[in-house]
């Protein structure tokens, strides 16, 4: 019995670490979508007024977008990002 008891200290410890690592990651997630959204916006602002935008930033964007929406971040950039893609992409 006692061995039984001991077992499940030692689960509710290990949930416990669990817990606190997933509260973690999710932080650092919620960052990243931050800086991957506050980057993009950077481009869409500095390229806003031509409506053109280098080859390289397009392609960055694009890599960009997809990782904010793997780290499901929200409808907000999908509409910059469908207005990016109307720009002339420029080499």
């Amino acid at each position: 019995m006692t061995e039984v008891i001991k077992l499940i200290s030692e689960i509710v410890a290990l949930a416990g670490v669990i817990v606190t690592v997933f509260v973690a990651v999710s932080k650092v997630f919620a960052g990243q979508r931050c800086i991957l959204r506050a980057e993009m916006l950077r481009i869409y602002y500095h390229n806003k007024n031509d409506r053109t935008i280098r080859q390289y930033e397009y392609e960055n964007f694009v890599l960009m977008y997809e990782a904010y929406k793997r780290l499901k971040g929200n409808s907000f950039i999908d509409k910059i990002y469908e207005e990016v893609k109307k720009w002339e992409v420029i080499t």
